[in-house]
């Protein structure tokens, strides 16, 4: 019998998440059943917070309407005990009534006029009040008394978000406190107090994550953890003041709530999301994600079933990137019943696979760098537009070149896989003097490292530095000056200032099927393998963020920037200044022979808003340059909408490939399930090793791998949602 506490031992998870007309209707016999079907180990029950399923003792804890004296949250503890299920109570914290608002108004965050702020008919709790310091931990003391659950989890506990400051005489005393200042009066990022203010509000959060866990494992024991739930949305939890990297050097378990689509991620986001949340909190902690069956969207309908095909390329996109399932309805009984149907196949798979789906280290050829504090003290109000979609530029480009990428904090920079040779720095404006001393050393060591945008420009701090970070290992010196801009382009301009574009530096089109051009140059042969796919241009529309850089005597400039010129009329419509001595993209090697490439025109970021492939081209080309033709996969086939990522297991490798096919247009709404193939996959083989067979664990069918040049290489037929290949060694 095992020994392990249950947030090693809990893979798979359930929640029927209570409304309050449920102590009516809930059938307790058939969600048992329900939860045998799809083979589930844990749940996670309503238990208390802003509406409570128990008759609790405190006046104020609200009662579900239809609850009386029923203790509906006890039943079904009780039922899942029975199973033999791990059991989560599930709070919901951070607003309350007017009952409540009336006998503690001192609890409520306020705002400079002293007007409590509001949601719905709801009045928002300041979390350095006692309702979060003395209430709650009363609330879950009793919880526990009456029925043991093994953690609890909260997905409102953060409070107040970061475009409201709270002015409560217990934040006013608080920041004094710790500052010796008053509350800023404004949003002001150049303000040295409102950025003190920022980072206070995130140790705010972290010390009640702290007191929390204390409460409840001093009254439940030493593995009844309280987990919050966090999003897995960086930008998200930042408005949030959840300090991913803080808070997940606390835990055990991750309970992901992280439903939301947009129209820029596709489902590659959810393998993104776990990626990079286990490289925070460690690859041998869970990390289930709350799956709903129910459709978001705009607008979301809580009660309609979420289609089949968006649900499993949604899901099948978290098993790569190591998150476990975990199905989620909205209230206890539904007229659309087709959203019962979906979760028992998943579930089933991923019992079946379960062997390949933990305890293995991820293989990566990049590691693309990212932290909080650079979308916070750099993106800043912009974080979105600017650092925010310079990361996923990055992401989106190796996806769809089939490269294989890490998400890589900052701080972990000195500690890389040592399978990575590539990184990667989109924007990565704030950077510390311990990330600068990392990044060179990895430099000197051989990797290569890829910049963009304004890297280095800020301190970890968010002020401005005298000079680059980096200028010194890039050769590059930055200028107070800027072209174009980082958000989209105005349209009813007829000189847009984004009608820029980039030229080569070495120009072939004179060589190329075309007419007579006078400025064509006659250069012979090639560019590189920068430019490879490029050979029928010199130039590629741009339209971007560039800062004026120069150049140090030993860097190459390998493209530079064409200023914008008219759009409309068309007769208009033509280069005035066809080239400029204005760098765009930089090359330097170093003696150790890694390559240091200085995307100065914001390319990742562009193609994250634009989706140009020639940025996305042009950003692996210079990725695959670096690596030096020997990647971790070799991936032919599936057209850029299947892409892989790597682990290996003691004797064998496991490779996920994931289709990324969006067909609708409004995200959460994915209808259909397309294939694409046939792939050939080459996997590269450990050192003096061979395959000695390979199976397709969706297809279910053994494949004979064969070995070529230190890759094994297996031919898929196709990939609709997911493969999964192993291949075992000897």
């Amino acid at each position: 019998m095992t020994t392990e506490p249950w947030y090693r031992t809990t893979l798979r998870w359930g929640q029927t998440n209570l409304v309050e007309v449920d102590p009516l209707r809930y059938d307790g016999q058939w969600w048992r059943e329900h939860w045998k079907k799809t083979q589930i180990q844990g749940v996670i029950v309503n238990a208390g917070g802003i509406v409570a399923y128990y008759p609790s003792k405190y006046p104020l804890h609200h009662r579900a309407e239809t609850l009386g004296s029923r203790d509906l949250y006890g039943e079904i503890v009780d039922a899942a005990r029975q199973e033999g299920l791990t059991v989560i109570a599930r709070m919901d914290s951070n607003r309350v009534s007017q009952d409540f608002f009336q006998a503690h108004p001192d609890w409520m965050a306020v705002n400079a006029d002293g007007a409590p702020y509001r949601r719905a008919d709801k009045y928002v709790t300041c979390i350095n009040s006692p309702y979060y310091n003395d209430y709650l931990p009363r609330v879950m003391e009793e919880i526990i008394e009456r029925s043991s659950p093994d953690g609890f989890a909260d997905n409102s506990w953060a409070g107040l978000p970061r475009d409201s400051i709270c002015y409560c005489d217990h934040c006013r005393e608080g920041f004094r406190a710790h500052s010796g200042h008053d509350l800023p009066r404004a949003h002001d990022w150049n303000s040295a107090i409102y950025r003190d203010w920022i980072r206070w509000n995130f140790a705010c959060r972290t010390r009640l994550w702290e007191l929390n866990n204390a409460v409840t494992m001093k009254a439940g024991g030493d593995h009844c953890r309280w987990m919050g739930m966090i999003s897995g949305d960086v930008i998200y939890n930042g408005q949030r003041f959840i300090d991913l990297q803080a808070i997940l050097s606390r835990s055990e378990i991750v309970m992901l709530d992280h439903q939301r689509r947009n129209a820029i991620d596709g489902f590659e986001g959810n393998t993104e999301a776990g990626k990079r949340l286990h490289q925070l909190v460690g690859w041998d902690r869970h990390i289930p994600e709350s799956t709903p069956q129910y459709q978001l969207g705009s607008p979301a309908f809580r009660l309609a079933t979420m289609p089949e095909a968006e649900i499993r390329l949604w899901a099948t996109s978290g098993f790569a990137g190591g998150i476990q399932p975990w199905w989620h309805h909205i209230g206890s009984c539904h007229e659309d019943r087709r959203q019962y149907q979906t979760a028992e196949p998943l579930f089933a798979w991923h019992k079946d696979n379960q062997d390949v789906l933990f305890n293995r280290v991820p293989v990566a050829d990049v590691g693309i760098v990212w932290s909080q504090q650079n979308h916070d003290f750099h993106g800043r109000d912009q974080a979105t537009d600017r650092t925010m979609a310079s990361y996923r530029g990055a992401v989106k480009s190796m996806d769809r070149a089939g490269l294989t990428y890490l998400p890589v904090h900052a701080d972990d920079i000195a500690a890389l896989p040592e399978s990575v040779k590539v990184l990667i720095l989109p924007d990565m404006g704030a950077l510390s003097d311990d990330h600068v001393a990392a990044i060179d050393a990895f430099a000197r060591a051989g990797g290569s490292v890829i910049a963009t945008s304004e890297t280095g420009i800020r301190d970890a701090q968010g002020n401005t530095r005298d000079r680059l970070a980096l200028e010194a290992l890039f050769g590059v010196r930055r200028e107070d000056a800027a072209h174009g801009g980082i958000g989209p382009a105005d349209p009813s301009l007829e000189v847009c200032d984004r009608h820029s574009y980039l030229r080569f530096a070495q120009e072939l089109r004179g060589g190329v099927y075309g007419p007579a051009d006078p400025e064509a140059s006659r250069t012979a042969g090639g560019r590189g393998p920068l430019f490879d796919g490029f050979d029928l241009t010199d130039t590629v529309p741009f339209g971007g963020h560039l800062p004026v850089f120069r150049t140090y005597e030993d860097v190459e400039v390998l493209a530079t920037y064409v200023p914008p010129f008219p759009i409309f009329p068309p007769e208009t419509s033509w280069m005035r200044d066809p080239r400029t001595d204005i760098p765009a993209i930089t090359m330097r090697t170093t003696s150790a022979g890694g390559r240091l490439i200085w995307f100065i025109a914001d390319l990742d970021r562009c193609f994250a808003r634009d989706e140009l492939p020639d940025h996305a081209r042009l950003i692996a080309n210079a990725v695959k340059w670096a690596i030096g033709g020997h990647p971790a996969v070799d991936l032919h086939g599936g057209n850029g909408l299947v892409s892989p990522t790597l682990y290996c297991q003691p004797g064998r490798s496991i490779l996920h490939l994931n289709h990324r096919l969006t067909t609708s247009p409004i995200p959460g709404r994915q209808h259909t399930l397309v294939a694409s193939g046939p792939l050939s996959v080459r996997i590269k083989a450990p050192d003096g090793k061979t395959a000695a067979a390979a199976r397709l664990r969706v297809a279910d069918t053994d494949v004979t791998p064969a070995m070529e040049n230190g890759y094994a290489e297996v031919d898929i037929e196709a990939v609709t949602d997911h493969e999964v290949v192993v291949i075992d060694w000897h």
